[in-house]
């Protein structure tokens, strides 16, 4: 048959297919999420993500270093304070589990970059994101605690904060008070795009965070919205957001796309803790090969248009890059 044009021809051989690639990925842009914990010397499994646990400060520096050592150089954490009020002080106690953490890590492996999850609903009495007014969540009356938050978290050790709460005006209260106290060159990362998502189960049961009362549709985003989370990203950018993410990833793909061709600031992706679940459960039933498909998941975030990922997979996946899986 006569064809000048043969697309199989550049798919012949794996180092070929490499050279070709669209979408290349490299361990610069994994974050690893890590839950820590009051108390020492303890370790705990969370049974919905199988592979995962809870850490105690002490333990957390053996896994920070099994990251390390894997090239997986970035990590985020979550706190699971031992009480809990309706305030939420834990979340900005320069005492509190998070900022025991960072301190630990920046004195030990001064190389990891720490990044803060800046929320309140671990730390809340009630499970919601920002400070009651009745059944509400007041939203601007959250702003100042979520500020004081990321600041205490910086003065910590934290590199870099993260606001997941989707308060309205809530970037621009933290880069005032930031900036306020010296600290003009940490970026924030917004959780721009975070959908009111059932993919966020097995996280809730891990950071002990489900709401006592209600949901959080009322400031969490309709994953029916697309084009009302460009609205959430361009509003960030201009309160001075320096990353936007969107959450869940495996999911909004379109989404995705939409933030990279629309703005001009880097793209994160949160592989979040139902969809590593997912994965698990799967896998370990036989029905999809682990690895082939973590990586998978992981390349379709890039190839819509993520420069950063934010996944339990962070380890796994610079191994695989290692073994030229993906890369």
């Amino acid at each position: 048959m006569d064809m000048t044009q043969r697309p199989r021809r550049l798919r012949y051989g794996a180092s070929l297919r490499k050279m070709v690639r669209e979408t290349r990925m490299d361990k610069s842009a994994l974050i690893y999420p890590a839950f820590v914990m009051e108390g020492e010397n303890q370790r705990e499994e969370i049974p919905s993500m199988e592979g995962q646990y809870r850490y105690t400060v002490d333990q957390l520096m053996y896994k920070i270093e099994e990251l390390l050592n894997a090239g997986v150089d970035k990590v985020m954490l979550f706190g699971i304070p031992d009480h809990k009020d309706e305030w939420g002080s834990g979340a900005y106690d320069e005492n509190g589990i998070v900022q025991k953490g960072f301190r630990a890590i920046k004195e030990r492996f001064p190389e990891m970059y720490c990044i803060g999850d800046v929320c309140m609903c671990e730390y809340t009495s009630h499970g919601h994101c920002g400070i009651l007014n009745g059944q509400e969540v007041d939203n601007d009356r959250t702003l100042d605690y979520l500020a004081r938050t990321a600041l205490s978290q910086v003065e910590a050790g934290a590199d870099m904060v993260a606001p997941s709460d989707m308060m309205d005006g809530r970037v621009a209260a933290i880069r005032k008070l930031l900036d306020a106290n010296g600290h003009q060159n940490t970026p924030i990362m917004s959780y721009a795009v975070k959908y009111a998502s059932a993919f966020y189960g097995p996280f809730r049961e891990a950071a002990g965070s489900a709401p006592s009362f209600g949901d959080r549709k009322s400031y969490q985003m309709d994953y029916h919205n697309r084009r009302e989370g460009v609205k959430e990203a361009l509003l960030d950018i201009e309160e001075g957001a320096d990353i936007l993410m969107v959450k869940p990833a495996m999911a909004f793909g379109d989404v995705i796309r939409e933030l990279k061709e629309t703005t001009h600031v880097p793209i994160a992706a949160y592989n979040v803790s139902g969809e590593y679940a997912m994965v698990k459960a799967a896998a370990g039933q036989g029905f999809v090969d682990e690895t082939a498909i973590l990586c998978e998941i992981a390349v379709s975030a890039f190839r819509a248009g993520a420069d950063i990922y934010l996944t339990y997979f962070a380890e796994e996946l610079a191994r695989c890059m290692d073994k030229g899986y993906i890369g």
